[in-house]
């Protein structure tokens, strides 16, 4: 059976259900207050010759032009990564509110909650 956590948080006076989920290969975390997947974005680590870790994060399916999104899933992979994981990270935002608030405490209650 696989590791999964299911919270329901408010941010910025929206319900949001966040669910997180462990596979041997990486880490799963949906977000939504849309009650549907949203902006799906996959973030690694990139193995190289470089002292310092490199990250790479793109967005898989929805929309392409929000930095703010990008900015939530390089936060949680460079969590991932510093934990001694090198697991990747599939996540899927539906959101209404793309404020920095809103992802913000996104990313707490995924740390706080973390699986890794």
């Amino acid at each position: 059976m696989l590791p999964i956590t299911c919270l329901i948080q408010c941010f910025n006076g929206n319900k949001t259900d966040v669910v997180l989920c462990s596979y041997d290969d990486h880490f799963l975390v949906i977000a939504t207050q849309i009650g549907a997947m949203g902006t799906i974005l996959h973030a690694r680590k990139e193995e190289g010759v470089s002292i310092e870790p490199t990250f790479n994060v793109s967005a898989v399916f929805g929309k392409r032009d929000e930095p703010m999104l990008l900015a939530c899933a390089r936060q949680l992979i460079q969590h991932i990564s510093i934990s001694g994981s090198s697991r990747s990270l599939v996540i899927s935002l539906g959101l209404k509110d793309h404020s920095a608030e809103t992802l913000k405490g996104v990313v707490s209650a995924v740390i706080e909650n973390r699986l890794w």
